[in-house]
């Protein structure tokens, strides 16, 4: 981390936060805290939860070959849904994970081990935030908020995967990934294939993005017996990042075929040219890849959010044809 990222910018900011955020800058003073605990003041994480959401609508918009106005509630309910969801599943895993992150150099300076927030109260905004949520679960059809209450079964187990197994970023990914079965069936009122296939392929994503992001803290990870596929890969990381990336490319695929692209041929075309633009991104990230520079691997992981947004365009194309 550089001495920049190091320094933080206002009181108890966080040292891996966004430089000059808005929530170190402009947000009150009693606020700071739980909105730091919430990550608000890292933003990527919102992203990473939101665009399989939107991917997971426009591919039920092909699907379907039309669009409903209610399609634009649910486009800005899962922005608002999947901004308080990270938040609360961020101070959960803050609550669970108080003990290990006042070990790791990374994680030290957030709020609960730094002491900005107790225990109780952060219960208390996460309370807060999962029922505004459910608030806006419960504008949805029925199938779509009993997904929605389903996703809390990985979100409740992922801060926990990193004692029990090498591979806690699966159980991130059937997390972060969960809204693409969730918006599918939110626009249908039912979930089918290609949702799950997308899910799917949300998840080799997420595998791909968090396996760099946790050689960040490989070597803290280390010292204090916490697992991850960093650790687990180690030196041959690039081979498995390769498997992730390819295993992405054609699960977004086959995802793209099995929603029919509203039978036309030239919309298929322009919808797969989408999955092919976020696999160069992707492929980008991997010749820049260094895993022993923590500033270039938060870069990277960082990336994602633009790597995410890049079937999107191509997606909407495609259902104009």
């Amino acid at each position: 981390m550089s001495a920049d990222n190091q320094m933080p910018e206002a009181a108890g900011a966080v040292s891996d936060a966004v430089k000059g955020n808005w929530v170190d800058r402009r947000a009150p003073a009693a606020l700071r805290p739980y909105l730091r605990l919430s990550r608000a003041d890292r933003p990527i994480g919102t992203w990473l939860l939101l665009l399989p959401c939107w991917w997971g609508l426009l591919l039920a918009m092909l699907h379907d070959g039309r669009a409903y106005w209610h399609d634009l509630w649910i486009f800005a309910g899962c922005g608002i849904g999947a901004w308080l969801m990270r938040g609360a599943g961020c101070t959960w895993n803050d609550i669970t994970d108080r003990d290990i992150d006042s070990g790791v150099a990374r994680t030290a300076s957030r709020p609960i081990p730094g002491g900005q927030v107790s225990v109780t109260r952060a219960l208390a905004w996460l309370a807060l935030q999962a029922l505004a949520a459910l608030a806006i679960l419960l504008t949805f059809n029925i199938a779509a908020v009993l997904l929605g209450i389903l996703s809390l079964v990985p979100v409740t187990i992922y801060p926990f995967a990193k004692r029990f197994t090498w591979w806690p970023q699966v159980f991130l990914g059937l997390a972060f990934n969960w809204g693409a079965l969730l918006a599918w069936t939110a626009h249908t009122g039912r979930l089918e294939w290609p949702a799950v296939v997308l899910y799917l392929a949300g998840i080799c994503w997420t595998l791909f993005y968090d396996t760099v992001y946790a050689h960040q803290d490989k070597e803290d990870d280390a010292l204090i017996g916490v697992k991850s596929t960093a650790r687990l890969f180690g030196s041959r990381t690039p081979g498995w990042l390769r498997l992730f990336l390819a295993g992405l490319v054609l699960l977004q695929g086959l995802a793209i075929v099995l929603a029919g692209a509203g039978g036309s041929v030239i919309a298929l075309i322009v919808a797969l040219a989408g999955t092919g633009a976020m696999a160069m991104h992707l492929h980008w990230q991997l010749r820049k890849l260094d895993m022993d520079d923590g500033d270039r691997l938060l870069m990277l992981f960082r990336s994602n959010r633009d790597a995410g947004l890049l079937p999107l365009p191509f997606f909407a194309v495609a259902l104009l044809l």
